[in-house]
């Protein structure tokens, strides 16, 4: 039986999240689970960067100069090497193809920066989201951690936290509170969640 599962972290930026993720776990609120890898899509995500100063494994596999196909194959490549049983895609801005997700059922998790089913799907990443939050007028947003299948934001639900909408906020300014409120407290918790599932499987 597995005593911590294997977690890979893939990033394509600054790595907030992931840095939220590194922190959970030397603060002792992953037991079940272990960084053992950061994967950036591309060689300049300060997320390399954070995972360096906490010794963690950084690898770039640059999206930008290959196919699909090749990148996932890279992608896997890693995570064979690495023994991974656990995928967090954090601020990971490449979608992975159907045949991708199929091979990890249940172990892939997403965080969103909207309370699904609102402003999510396809093209629905980053600034974007709260751009369309403010747009619509809604006075509550949030973020959602949920496993990842072969629909864009369409897997199964594992945890929401609402955040409430100022008046005078920018998509910036709400971005910032939606990370700080929401999305670096429920993806540590979705991380040991899953991992202890795993591991007591």
């Amino acid at each position: 039986m597995l005593t911590k599962a294997r977690i890979a972290v893939f990033v394509s930026g600054g790595g907030t999240n992931l840095e939220a993720l590194l922190k959970a776990q030397e603060a002792g609120a992953i037991p079940h689970g272990e960084i053992v890898l950061v994967c950036a899509s591309n060689e300049t995500a300060y997320a390399l960067t954070r995972a360096a100063n906490h010794g963690v494994p950084g690898v770039a596999v640059p999206k930008k100069q290959m196919t699909q196909d090749a990148f996932e194959a890279a992608l896997n490549e890693k995570l064979a090497e690495y023994r991974v049983d656990v995928i967090i895609l954090a601020g990971f801005l490449s979608i992975l193809s159907a045949d991708f997700v199929k091979r990890w059922p249940d172990r892939i998790l997403n965080v969103h920066p909207s309370l699904i089913p609102s402003f999510c799907g396809k093209g629905m990443y980053g600034l974007k989201v709260h751009e369309a939050a403010l747009a619509k007028g809604v006075k509550v947003t949030g973020a959602t951690v949920h496993l990842v299948n072969e629909i864009p934001d369409g897997g199964r639900i594992l945890l929401q936290k609402a955040v409430d909408i100022l008046p005078d906020d920018t998509a910036e300014v709400l971005q910032r509170r939606v990370m700080e409120q929401a999305e670096w407290v429920l993806l540590p918790q979705a991380a040991e969640m899953l991992c202890k599932q795993i591991t007591e499987n």
